[in-house]
């Protein structure tokens, strides 16, 4: 039986083990949002993940809603991230990039002063991501349908560009409340038009975008995250279960290489549902021990686990859950600075027995 040791088939990828790493926004970019040189160690560092999965990186100027988050919408950027992929892949490792949009969960001051966009009119609950003081979450814009078009040709350009600045594949960010969460939940949805009402209608903007950017990067080299609680930046849904069903069926049929869900095991955990409609290799995360990772993995219940806090302060996570060394634990307080302490600093197993 499958444990979280043993190597998997992903889409076009052979994998060397299920312990990925999974997508963490850090801010350790650049105030004009390119990556920075710090940030091709951090990632070296982590190479013998399964897969590595970038931090969200936004896929247009209004996609940003965080300072400091490197995006991939310029070839100044995608010049920045190609010796980060290609410090991954001097290690064997391989990496995905997480293309992302945050649509309302914004504010103009990250916006050039615009206002943010989403389904429709109506401001998320709650105040602004590191924005000090506090600021609520202004009303942003309803996209028409020509805008909606033109963000699902902001993701197919950013998936080109992941693929030109060395990349294995993407991730689109369909997680957390943010666009497209707020497109395929109808809690943050409630269009009338084709992208509103029924489920297939709340879905269409989901996979408008999964057929764009699998139009570059084909089916085999892209997946799909996804947070079916819908517990972030006032998402939700009435019916979550028949909702992420239908797209998870519908991204079964399109055959991309995974969906990876944030819902940590519970009883209401949707993932075992979601993993049989799309009949593919499906990824847990949240919250995962090694003993919790595996157990999912021999239950059938997952093929793969992200790891998002252990890979922060674990850099070798692999091989301490191969050998059963202590783990370091995590600083919070580094998470969201921005420079290398409590991001390049925490020790692998080689360095410890070099300085015992």
């Amino acid at each position: 039986m499958a444990g979280l040791l043993d190597p998997i088939q992903v889409g076009d990828l052979s994998l060397p083990n299920r312990i990925w790493m999974a997508p963490l926004t850090r801010l350790r970019g650049t105030v004009d949002h390119l990556p920075t040189p710090v940030m091709i160690e951090y990632y070296r560092q982590r190479a013998s993940a399964g897969l590595i999965i970038s931090e969200g990186t936004p896929v247009s100027p209004m996609g940003v809603g965080y300072p400091q988050v490197p995006g991939i919408w310029s070839a100044e950027q995608v010049a920045g991230w190609k010796p980060v992929t290609q410090a991954v892949h001097e290690e064997g490792g391989k990496i995905f990039a997480q293309i992302w949009h945050v649509g309302r969960i914004s504010a103009p001051v990250y916006l050039n002063g615009r206002s943010p966009v989403s389904s429709v009119a109506v401001a998320a609950k709650g105040t602004v991501n590191i924005l000090r003081p506090e600021t609520p979450f202004p009303v942003p814009h309803a996209l028409t349908v020509p805008e909606i078009a033109e963000v699902i040709e902001e993701f197919r350009r950013g998936a080109q560009n992941a693929q030109d600045a060395g990349f294995d594949g993407v991730e689109i960010h369909g997680a957390n409340g943010y666009l497209i969460d707020q497109f395929t939940q109808d809690g943050p949805n409630t269009r009338t038009d084709e992208y509103g009402g029924s489920i297939e209608n709340r879905g269409r903007f989901m996979l408008e975008v999964l057929d764009a950017v699998t139009s570059v990067w084909g089916p085999g080299r892209v997946g799909m995250h996804l947070a079916p609680r819908g517990d972030s930046h006032s998402a939700g849904d009435s019916n979550p279960a028949a909702t992420f069903e239908y797209v998870a069926r519908e991204m079964g049929k399109r055959k991309i290489a995974f969906i990876a869900a944030r819902e940590y095991a519970g009883p209401d955990s949707l993932g075992p549902k979601l993993k049989e409609a799309f009949g593919g290799v499906f990824v847990a995360n949240e919250k995962f021990t090694k003993a919790a990772g595996d157990e999912v993995i021999v239950q059938g219940k997952a093929d793969a686990v992200l790891y998002g806090k252990l890979f922060i302060s674990n850099p070798d996570l692999p091989e301490r859950f191969a050998t059963g060394a202590p783990l370091n634990a995590p600083i919070p307080q580094t998470f969201y600075t921005h420079g290398p302490e409590g991001y390049i600093d925490y020790p692998a197993l080689s360095t410890e027995a070099a300085t015992v």
